[in-house]
């Protein structure tokens, strides 16, 4: 009976200060704003298992990590000589992390829980290379490359063990359209099942599916709308965020099923925005990291994670 009694009373307690304060202040309690490592450069995000999520440094390739609940973290891999990070993915089944490398060509693995180096892929020798972003589904790891007409398919097991074979290149044929010397291909999402890809054209501002066995695209017609400095892309369902950096904002784009057509509805800003570039999804809120682009670095320019709601 007693304890009948103090459960009531914390019942009672919790819906006076929904009443009070509404839900959104009982329920909301991440923070908004998550500060990284002055001077740390980041570029890419991911989540891993729980509230932890992972941030990438182009600068010699470090990886922060951090809790959304708490807004804490520490670096988990230390700078690497002659590496950078750019796109980031965490395969959950392993606990890897998977790192796209940039300029240098190649894609790290590392362990999400202590930072060890599980592998390294160079995924090609051509130049000039920049491996731009990466996305873990049952099968694969897929990678774009900015500079090249092709994405890097990484096979992995059903328990998502690394292979021992080559990696594969997957040429973009169909209604991709390459530039030289351009950025073309920048973030990349999949579907929940794997079997279609789905990625951003920086260049011509432009998203295609992409089947992912062999590489052939469609362009996503979006009534004539095109999206200028597309760079990280989050698919959720029927809906596609792309992040567009130097505008601050990121697009909402609610597709068809198919995934061969869809309409621009919205644009997500925040006053916080500095240049983001990536974002991941948590709940309700989608994670953006402010690259902050138009500085060069140095030892007093701050970054942050900004927490926005989901449109």
């Amino acid at each position: 009976m007693k304890q009948n009694i103090i459960s009531k009373t914390i019942l009672v307690a919790f819906l006076l200060l929904i009443s009070i304060f509404g839900t959104t202040e009982i329920v909301k309690a991440f923070p908004d704003l998550i500060p990284l490592p002055d001077d740390f450069r980041p570029e890419g995000i991911a989540l891993g298992r729980g509230t932890s999520f992972f941030v990438g440094s182009l600068s010699e390739g470090a990886i922060y990590k951090g809790d959304l609940r708490t807004g804490e973290g520490e670096i988990l891999v230390p700078t690497q000589t002659g590496r950078t990070a750019v796109g980031l993915a965490v395969d959950l089944r392993t606990n890897y992390l998977f790192v796209a490398g940039g300029t240098t060509g190649e894609a790290y693995i590392y362990d999400a829980a202590t930072g060890a180096n599980i592998a390294q892929y160079q995924l090609t020798t051509e130049d000039p290379t920049f491996v731009q972003d990466v996305v873990v589904t049952r099968t694969a790891a897929y990678f774009t490359d900015s500079f090249r007409p092709y994405i890097y398919r990484v096979p992995l097991s059903n328990s998502g063990d690394l292979p021992s074979n080559d990696v594969e290149e997957i040429f973009l044929g169909g209604d991709f359209d390459f530039t030289d010397m351009a950025f073309n291909t920048n973030g990349i999402d999949a579907t929940s099942d794997g079997a279609s890809l789905v990625i951003v054209h920086s260049y011509e501002k432009k998203l295609y599916k992409v089947d992912p066995n062999t590489g052939v695209s469609v362009e996503i017609d979006l009534g004539g709308a095109l999206l200028p400095n597309g760079d990280g892309i989050l698919l959720d369902g029927l809906k596609l965020y792309v992040v567009q950096n130097r505008l601050n904002q990121i697009s909402v784009v609610q597709l068809e099923p198919g995934l061969i057509s869809g309409e621009v509805v919205t644009a997500i800003t925040d006053p916080d925005f500095r240049i983001p570039t990536t974002i991941a999804k948590f709940g309700r809120y989608l994670y953006a990291v402010n690259a902050r682009l138009d500085v060069s670095g140095g030892s007093d320019i701050e970054y942050e994670v900004v927490q926005v709601l989901k449109n």
